[in-house]
């Protein structure tokens, strides 16, 4: 049935003919899926239907979310937890070499960021994600045998270069099946799996090191855990193969379920995964680069990245400095700091789902205990005060909540398939970029207490506080100014509602529908 509809579409109108119906294949076999106005899609199932279905897919989709993405943190990590074990004695790493092996990891990661979410747009994101897993996985596993830097250094890379995709992957997954309001809750629990995984790893890694010290002619103790990381990570990229990808691409909805998953999620106004949208639009790409949420996805988490860099690569050591044995670094330390994080990121992520535009409030207090922990534990004696530079230290785990905060802004906020694959790849451009430079923060020379590298990262939590709270004016600016557009139009609420789904569903930009409200 053809029918004309005045559509408003970014600044101008345009008369847009009929609605198509759309299909997608599954099991070789054409299946309906939306055959309707997809606006009227969204009011055919009952509220039970869709709380049934998003709890079979929180069942199906987060637990193996929380260990894929918890082990790729302890994957990357892992040299900084192998640092007190001896890889640096036992590979006859000197200087800045130890740094080197977090640096050249995110250069790699930042070179093959752009490639791999294009092939990510290409391909089935589930099986891409898995392969890759298979690959890095076995690449953690060669480390437990390398002998010397050189070996090391290339073993990074290639880490680097398959553990990119994830983080990009786990956000296009996120925005295809959940709704922007549960974008932060979801996002977060996988996002706990950082410290949560942190304190399995470290108690499997302290039983590795206590039978190392009984057993001093056995293997070393960082082989181990090399050995340990690489082989669980095979595992799981098996499970991410058969389990994991969008509503289009998994085996384990039925056809009704598929529609009901991709009815649910319109009201995001960032289109739906009714359309493959595998085709590259290079106006979009444009787009991109004249939106300014861009440069703030950019500068900010570059800000947010080279603290996480230099305390992801010398946390550890830091602990040591203290005064702590390389066992009570991880009893004492690593284990209390992740249980830390994850209570915070579980409160922040339920008082999130209940009011919603509270992100970056959350952001912006977050960081204010990481700056005076990591601050005042710089200004500190030389020495002594150890419980009173423990508990410093602990409150600036805070400022890890806002990385992954940063993250969700992405599914929620930016629209068009091909500008949200050009923005993610910007945004872990910036990731790799300030972590790189935050593995060089630390320097060899300042060691053991690193003063230069505390206070560099206290003046950037300050920064990324700053850059939050003009971020989120300018998504205030920008819904007050589209408000007033659409007054103009003489457009009811539901009118231009019922508008910005349409432009969403036909793979309009965010930038371009003024129809699309900004999430805070």
């Amino acid at each position: 049935m053809a029918e004309e509809t005045k559509v408003a579409t970014g600044y101008d109108t345009k008369v847009e003919g009929e609605i198509k119906t759309d299909a997608w294949t599954t099991d070789g076999e054409i299946v309906e899926i939306i055959a309707q106005d997809p606006v009227t899609a969204e009011s055919e199932y009952t509220e039970m239907e869709y709380r049934r279905l998003r709890w079979k897919i929180d069942l199906w989709l987060l637990p193996l979310m929380w260990f894929c993405y918890g082990t790729q943190q302890a994957d990357k990590t892992s040299v900084s937890v192998q640092a007190v074990f001896g890889i640096s004695q036992d590979t006859h790493l000197v200087g800045q070499q130890f740094s080197w092996l977090t640096t050249i990891f995110y250069l790699s990661y930042l070179v093959s960021e752009a490639p791999a979410n294009y092939l990510m747009q290409k391909f089935n994101m589930g099986r891409f994600l898995g392969i890759c897993m298979l690959f890095w996985g076995v690449v953690v596993l060669c480390i437990g045998f390398a002998k010397n830097w050189a070996t090391l250094m290339a073993l990074r890379a290639l880490q680097g270069m398959f553990e990119c995709t994830i983080s990009p992957a786990f956000l296009m997954i996120t925005g295809s099946w959940y709704t922007s309001r549960e974008h932060t809750l979801r996002s977060i629990i996988w996002g706990t799996s950082n410290a949560g995984m942190s304190v399995i790893t470290g108690l499997i890694n302290y039983a590795v090191g206590q039978h190392a010290e009984r057993h001093p002619g056995g293997l070393a103790p960082w082989k181990g855990i090399s050995f340990f990381l690489g082989g669980l990570t095979i595992f799981l990229a098996v499970l991410a193969f058969c389990i994991l990808g969008t509503p289009r691409d998994v085996r384990w909805l039925s056809d009704r379920e598929k529609r009901m998953a991709v009815a649910r999620t319109m009201a995001n106004q960032t289109g739906s995964d009714r359309y493959k949208r595998s085709e590259w639009k290079w106006n979009q790409v444009i787009t991109a680069f004249k939106d300014p949420q861009t440069y703030f996805f950019f500068f900010t988490t570059v800000a947010n990245s080279i603290p996480n860099g230099g305390v992801t690569t010398f946390g550890n050591l830091v602990y040591e400095s203290f005064g702590f044995t390389s066992l009570e670094t991880l009893l004492k330390g690593t284990v209390p700091q992740n249980a830390v994080s994850i209570i915070w990121f579980l409160f922040v992520g339920i008082v999130t789902l209940k009011k919603p535009n509270l992100r970056f409030t959350f952001m912006v207090v977050s960081l204010l205990p990481a700056f005076t922990g990591m601050l005042a534990l710089a200004l500190l004696p030389k020495s002594g005060l150890l419980w009173a530079r423990w508990g410093l230290y602990l409150m600036t785990v805070t400022g890890n909540l806002p990385g992954l905060m940063i993250w969700t802004m992405l599914p929620s906020n930016v629209a068009g398939r091909t500008k949200k694959s050009v923005t993610a790849t910007v945004l872990f451009i910036a990731y790799c970029t300030g972590n790189a430079c935050g593995a060089q923060v630390f320097q060899a020379k300042d060691a053991p207490r690193y003063i230069p590298g505390l206070i560099a990262c206290a003046i950037l939590f300050g920064v990324e506080a700053a850059m939050m709270v003009l971020w989120r004016a300018y998504y205030l600016i920008q819904n007050k100014r589209r408000a007033k557009k659409i007054a103009e139009l003489g457009m009811s609420e539901e009118e231009s509602r019922r508008q910005g789904l349409l432009n969403a569903e036909d793979d309009m930009t965010d930038f371009e529908n003024i129809h699309f409200v900004y999430k805070v």
